[in-house]
């Protein structure tokens, strides 16, 4: 049975209710890829793991996550202006980069990246989107339970799995 410190592996189909749109395929984890976690060590989204808890092998699921067990509400202090002279290259504002849409990768003032998706611009600023781009939508998740074992001491301690071809 899913419970804390087993190593889980799952199949899943994600779908999201986005604007404007009924459900959208987001991503899917097949039997040629699944995902394989340490249930328990906060290392997903909370309402998914709530959701497996207690699962055993070969069981299937569908679930839904509302905003806030999954990436959370959209936060308007994520929404940042920025001045359009930063997106210079060699001089000259790149405006392919600067597409409506497009999900760019910064750093902020401390050096962590980030990942922004271009809101919008004019002649002096640049509106970026910091919120993760899943935060405000409903998750659906369909899938299976296709693998699971007790995890080992050391990947307890690490808190994640050791997959044997590297480590995290």
């Amino acid at each position: 049975m899913i419970t804390t410190n087993k190593v889980v592996t799952v199949t899943y189909s994600l779908h999201a209710n986005l604007p404007a749109q009924e459900r959208k395929h987001i991503e899917t984890a097949g039997e040629d890829k699944p995902l394989t976690f340490l249930f328990g060590a906060g290392n997903m989204i909370p309402g998914f793991e709530r959701a497996l808890d207690g699962l055993k092998l070969n069981d299937n699921f569908s679930f839904s996550i509302q905003p806030a067990d999954g990436y959370g509400v959209k936060d308007d202090a994520a929404m940042v202006q920025l001045p359009i002279e930063i997106f210079k290259h060699e001089g000259a504002i790149d405006f392919e980069m600067l597409k409506t849409g497009n999900v760019l990768p910064m750093r902020d003032n401390e050096g962590n990246l980030l990942q922004g998706t271009v809101v919008s611009y004019d002649q002096e600023k640049v509106l970026m989107d910091f919120n993760h781009p899943m935060a405000g939508h409903e998750l659906h998740f369909t899938g299976k339970v296709i693998a699971l074992r007790e995890a080992a001491e050391d990947e307890i301690a690490h808190g994640h799995v050791h997959d044997g071809t590297h480590h995290h």
